[in-house]
């Protein structure tokens, strides 16, 4: 597993991207500058600060992708997506205007600042408004690929960045947009994880496999477009389904799952994401995830105790 941050390889990215295409521009609301001086100092006249001015940095993005940048917008993930929400709507979407977001601080990364510094609900707002393409890449590989693949197609595509990875290792060569990555082959269990909670499906894997569970794990790191096929062809096999996701339980992935599964005879569902609440804790990541149940013990006494026994008792 690498030891650079997600955020670390975003800069990096940007370096690298920038060197190559010199439509690439960044604009940043008062944060990771350090990290971005490397760009600033190769691109010139491509690095803005605009500062805490979220809807401004918005359309500013805006006006340059419609004269032929690609630019890319950064800062923490409440301020950028609740705080701008409607220059999202107004100056991308219906505009048909494509560009970046990258977002940090996910759900709770900055879990000590309490709830001005959460955002536990950006899948559902995001995908209220067309033209959208929803990101969470929980690697640096990930983010590295998926940005290539998408920073200059014809949407407004959101990374958001975790401050965890999963410490999943994938070849490169299986990292494409859209698709997802079928990481444990299965027989009667679905287990669909999201971001850093990979890591959650996969340390629950013994345990469950001595329940008599054979888990089928497959990784999301697009929440849209999303992979149907691959998850319906899932589904259909096992019947038995469970979405780990850092989200409220509203408008998140597991209710794109619900709609995918409908019509699936017998099909049983269980989620395990942040409940429909303020998540009013004071501690550690650790510590919230622990709260809202977003751990693999979780994990393991839901399925458990609330899926027909493959054993049949």
């Amino acid at each position: 597993m690498s030891k650079k941050s997600i955020r670390q390889q975003f800069a990096d990215t940007m370096l690298d991207v920038g060197k190559e295409d010199p439509n690439l521009v960044v604009l940043v609301g008062d944060i990771s500058h350090f990290i971005l001086q490397p760009f600033a100092q190769a691109c010139p006249g491509r690095y803005y600060n605009v500062g805490i001015c979220e809807q401004t940095i918005l359309s500013m993005a805006a006006g340059m992708s419609k004269i032929g940048f690609h630019p890319v917008v950064h800062t923490i993930a409440p301020f950028l997506i609740e705080r701008g929400f409607e220059q999202i709507k107004l100056d991308f979407c219906y505009q048909k205007i494509s560009g970046n977001i990258i977002t940090v601080g996910s759900a709770f990364d900055y879990s000590n600042l309490g709830c001005t510094h959460h955002c536990y609900g950006d899948f559902a707002l995001l995908k209220t408004v067309p033209g959208t393409q929803i990101i969470y890449p929980a690697s640096t590989a990930e983010f590295d690929v998926l940005f290539r693949q998408a920073y200059k197609n014809e949407y407004l595509t959101v990374f958001r960045l975790p401050g965890t990875q999963h410490a999943q290792e994938f070849d490169t060569d299986d990292i494409h947009l859209g698709k997802g990555i079928k990481v444990r082959e299965g027989s009667n269990l679905t287990i669909i994880p999201t971001g850093p909670h990979l890591k959650t499906a996969l340390d629950a894997v013994e345990h469950l496999v001595s329940e008599g569970w054979d888990p089928e794990i497959i990784y999301l790191h697009a929440i849209r477009p999303i992979d149907a096929e691959l998850l319906l062809e899932s589904l259909y096999k096992t019947k038995h389904v469970c979405v780990i996701e850092e989200h409220i339980r509203s408008g998140g992935l597991g209710d794109d799952v619900l709609r995918l599964a409908n019509g699936i005879n017998g099909l049983e569902f269980i989620s395990l994401s942040i409940p429909d609440e303020f998540v009013t804790t004071y501690g550690s990541y650790e510590d919230h995830c622990r709260c809202v149940g977003l751990t693999s013990q979780n994990l393991i006494n839901k399925i458990v105790g609330t899926f027909t026994s493959p054993c049949g008792h």
